[in-house]
């Protein structure tokens, strides 16, 4: 029987509105979604229902402990050794995990992405390769007032309010001094196409191992 070659995990982290879920987008696009199973961090937020709706709101969504990483950490270990997980799925309207979920499937090739995965340490310890998408902070901002409005309903003075409250603050405590442990660093994220064709090649090179491993 051959021997199955160990997942590669990957992390992409970054501010909000950097771009990193753009150059996960396009790295599955480019490998191929039948060689990654993607797990976003923002899917792992914790469940809010036992809060009151002024109280969920009122919930620093940017700092690490607004997050299950024990869930994802679980998630992770058992993508590696080839068992299917059960993504959650996270209402932002209503601040609450819903009751449905999403089947992945195990994949050479792990790809974890969201803003705080670098800053937990047990995390971290499994990722293989850690890319950091950096962009300036105007256009972050920019960019996470569009996605709000659109894709979550809130107001701009909600999102102006959440940004000077706990986004830009969390940022400076710790995403900006996680960049420290990537391993690459990406300015504009997808929109980078030079080390966008660096991450692509690397993550060819590493499949071609695991193959080689297999046979």
């Amino acid at each position: 029987m051959p021997q199955r070659a160990i997942p590669i995990v990957i992390g992409i982290a970054g501010g909000s509105g950097s771009g990193k879920t753009t150059l996960a987008e396009l790295i599955i696009e480019r490998v191929g979604s039948d060689q990654i199973a993607y797990l976003p961090h923002d899917a792992y937020y914790k469940d809010l229902s036992n809060l009151p709706p002024n109280q969920r709101v009122a919930v620093n969504f940017d700092h690490p402990d607004s997050l299950d990483n024990e869930l994802l950490i679980q998630h992770v270990e058992l993508l590696k050794r080839y068992q299917p997980v059960d993504l959650p799925t996270y209402d932002f309207k209503k601040h609450i995990r819903t009751d449905n979920t999403i089947k992945i499937d195990p994949r050479p090739v792990i790809m974890v992405e969201g803003i705080l995965i670098f800053a937990e340490p047990t995390l971290r310890k499994l990722l293989d390769v850690k890319i950091f998408v950096d962009t300036d902070s105007d256009i972050r901002f920019i960019r996470r007032l569009d996605r709000d409005i659109e894709e979550r309903g809130r107001s701009v003075d909600s999102v102006v309010r959440q940004y000077l409250a706990t986004v830009r603050p969390m940022h400076l405590e710790f995403v900006e001094p996680s960049k420290r442990y990537a391993d690459m660093i990406v300015p504009e994220g997808g929109l980078n196409a030079v080390a966008m064709e660096m991450v692509v090649a690397r993550l060819e090179a590493l499949l071609r191992v695991g193959d080689a491993v297999k046979k």
